[in-house]
């Protein structure tokens, strides 16, 4: 892989193929069960040659413990609301609109942070579920601006794997990790409302 490639297959979705030929190749999953875990993944890539990712997992001293299979965690129970997601990938984007609309909740989409504001100053929303890493204004520096314009409105974060929220924070708002379950965005919405 090149070096511009190597730099993108952390996140969700990506793929060298051509629309409809194929997904990515899920290691977003990978980063993401790392990273929770304390670890890494290390990658070493030559065009032409090859590549080699390395999974790096920490030792534990803990005795080993077998449980049964947890069950999948109930969906939140919740009143339907106007929820604008901000994604500038339309089949991330469609596919949170997938899910949303199955808990009941009415969707808005909106494929930049700019457009994203300038909806958000026409009509009112209940909660506002932005990806943060996206051409122009991220999902952060939309955040930072709602909380200025409309300090009431609850934002939620999603991302794969992202270098800001590593460095920067989300400044105290929730972040769900791509790629996300029906029960995961269920109960942080409840808790977004809750609050």
């Amino acid at each position: 892989m090149d070096a511009d490639t190597v730099n993108r297959i952390f996140e969700p979705f990506f793929t060298t193929k051509k629309t409809g030929q194929g997904t990515g190749l899920g290691l977003s999953q990978v980063y993401g069960f790392a990273t929770q875990s304390g670890g890494d993944v290390v990658v070493d890539s030559v065009p032409g040659t090859g590549s080699t990712l390395i999974l790096l997992l920490p030792c534990s001293k803990s005795a080993v413990v077998t449980k049964a299979r947890a069950e999948q965690p109930e969906v939140a129970d919740q009143p339907p609301a106007e929820i604008l997601v901000v994604e500038d990938n339309e089949e991330v984007g469609r596919f949170a609109e997938t899910l949303l609309s199955e808990l009941g909740h009415s969707v808005t989409l909106a494929t930049s942070g700019e457009e994203a504001l300038e909806l958000t100053r026409r009509r009112e929303f209940d909660i506002v579920f932005s990806d943060v890493v996206m051409p122009g204004m991220g999902g952060l520096r939309l955040a930072e601006q709602l909380a200025e314009e409309k300090p009431q409105l609850p934002v939620i974060l999603a991302t794969g794997y992202s270098q800001e929220i590593a460095q920067s924070g989300s400044g105290g708002r929730p972040v769900i990790l791509k790629p996300y379950r029906l029960a995961t965005l269920s109960q942080a919405l409840a808790d977004a409302m809750s609050a």
